[in-house]
């Protein structure tokens, strides 16, 4: 057993770290909520982009457009959504394991598998596995519509010109601070969800159906780009609240096991002394 010294070192030590997690709990938990409230915010928005534009197209009847035609998936680009940051439990790994998997039982079926990682942990863990990212893009400061924005212009003109034929994205869904969901969502070619029996009503369109198609795929791309981004960012508060908060629990745990250890090391210590000095006085009595 580990001297009265030592174990006092260690509960110093263990409740220096408890303070860290403990003020690292806080920090997600405020991040959390204001990362929630965009994820709450920005869904209705995207789900009604994907209705308009199936109602569009329902209406109109006809109408083509190049991230809507599907072809054979020669080159496929995958875009991981991970963090800078570690400390956020299953966060990073869930995501980058089903790449992995993906790549080991899927990449035979494709010319190609470019992979664009958002991340630092997510190129890190890759890459020491052996698969080179073609593109890499920072996580922090990443989830704002500017950076979506950026991506989905870039995506649909590689997906026009034909550098990829098809792009997926993984990411975790946020589903409470507690649970998040690895989701994998095919971004281009773009489907259309089914139509509703109304959506072939007649409606009034301004500009034309045409024009207004070419914005209303723009304006989809970026929903769901940015959809993406944030539910990534709430997922990852939302498991490193969750992280922090054990780990600082473990350490209270650990504090009081460490403390009886102490306190029993104590006890024995003065016990000792105390026969030494009774074995003492009897040797002088003697």
């Amino acid at each position: 057993m580990a001297n009265l010294k030592q174990l006092r070192r260690r509960i110093v030590g263990i409740r220096n770290t408890q303070q860290l997690t403990r003020a690292m709990k806080l920090v997600a938990a405020a991040k959390l909520r204001r990362a929630q409230e965009a994820v709450e915010a920005v869904r209705p928005y995207a789900r009604a982009v994907e209705e308009l534009t199936a109602r569009l197209c329902a209406q109109a009847g006809g109408l083509e457009h190049p991230l809507l035609a599907p072809r054979p998936m020669r080159k496929v680009r995958v875009l991981v959504f991970t963090s800078d940051k570690g400390l956020c439990g299953t966060f990073n790994t869930n995501v980058c394991r089903a790449v992995e998997q993906y790549l080991r039982t899927k990449s035979a079926a494709f010319e190609s598998v470019e992979l664009a990682i958002i991340g630092r942990k997510g190129t890190e863990y890759l890459t020491k596995r052996g698969y080179t990212p073609a593109h890499k893009y920072p996580g922090s400061g990443a989830h704002d519509a500017v950076s979506a924005d950026t991506l989905a212009r870039t995506f649909a003109s590689d997906y026009q010109d034909g550098t990829v034929d098809g792009v997926f994205l993984v990411y975790n869904e946020f589903l409470s601070a507690m649970v998040q969901r690895l989701t994998w969502k095919q971004l281009l070619p773009l489907e259309l969800p089914e139509a509703k029996a109304d959506d072939a009503a007649d409606y009034l369109q301004e500009p034309q159906p045409m024009e207004l198609l070419e914005r209303l795929l723009g304006l989809r791309l970026h929903a769901t780009l940015h959809r993406a981004l944030l539910e990534s960012l709430a997922s990852e508060m939302g498991a490193r609240m969750t992280a922090m908060d054990s780990a600082t629990k473990n350490a209270k745990e650990l504090i009081e096991k460490l403390t009886l250890a102490a306190n029993k090391a104590r006890q024995e210590a003065i016990t000792r002394e105390l026969i030494d000095i009774v074995g003492g006085a009897e040797a002088l009595n003697g």
